[in-house]
């Protein structure tokens, strides 16, 4: 199944992904926590480049196989969708004792100029996407194939990554600290806030520089962050 994802003008999403990259997933959830959007996901890790990532979601399902055989490989028809600098994101809570993603589709992905590729479950090839610096966050990683464990139910549909709910044309930033997801409907707002936190921890930065205590700065100003800025 394919469902066309809800993405607005190409030039001004990519606006969006370049401010995204001025910040961090820090502030980002920051502002989803001011604006009590769920956003932040949880448990899933950096494994290969230490690259921080933005882009658009082009998402997948994966679910038991149970003797099923599905009519393509797994995630090859959101590759073939995807456009340069959207991020593959693929739900693979079926079972932990085999791979949603590996070293081909890494290669595949990379040729298209892709993002990067979040799996809510395990990966393998890991050693194979750092060899041509290409970004995976996921949970963890198996060498277990995927061949008559899981398939690929769906591609381009409403999913679940970490405990939120994510739409195809989703915007992502992920780093080194996790990553965070931003409906594309709520993205000019979340950045205003996030831009106006990434200013305020700036302008505290510069106090401690100056040899102001640490816990003067702090007091004055973190607790107050949530406000809007």
């Amino acid at each position: 199944m394919e469902v066309t994802p809800a993405m607005s003008n190409q030039q001004s999403d990519q606006k969006y992904v370049e401010r995204l990259m001025v910040l961090d997933t820090c502030v980002v959830s920051d502002a989803l926590d001011a604006k009590t959007i769920e956003g932040v996901a949880t448990g899933i890790r950096r494994l290969a480049t230490d690259k921080k990532i933005a882009g658009q979601a082009v998402t997948v399902r994966l679910e038991e196989a149970n003797g099923r055989k599905a009519d393509r490989h797994l995630c090859t028809g959101a590759i073939e969708t995807a456009t340069s600098g959207n991020i593959i994101v693929v739900e693979h809570h079926a079972r932990y004792d085999c791979a949603g993603w590996g070293g081909l589709l890494s290669r595949a992905a990379a040729y298209k100029n892709l993002a990067g590729t979040i799996v809510d479950g395990m990966c393998r090839d890991i050693d194979e996407s750092r060899d041509i610096d290409y970004p995976i966050f996921a949970r963890g990683g198996v060498p277990a194939t995927a061949r008559n464990r899981v398939m690929e139910t769906a591609f381009n549909i409403d999913v679940k990554i970490g405990g939120v709910n994510v739409s195809p044309g989703d915007f992502i930033l992920a780093d080194g600290s996790g990553l965070v997801f931003v409906p594309v409907d709520k993205i000019d707002e979340i950045l205003e806030f996030a831009e106006g936190f990434f200013a305020r921890e700036q302008s505290m930065l510069k106090l401690i520089e100056q040899g102001l205590p640490v816990g003067e700065v702090m007091a004055g100003n973190y607790e107050r962050m949530l406000e809007k800025t």
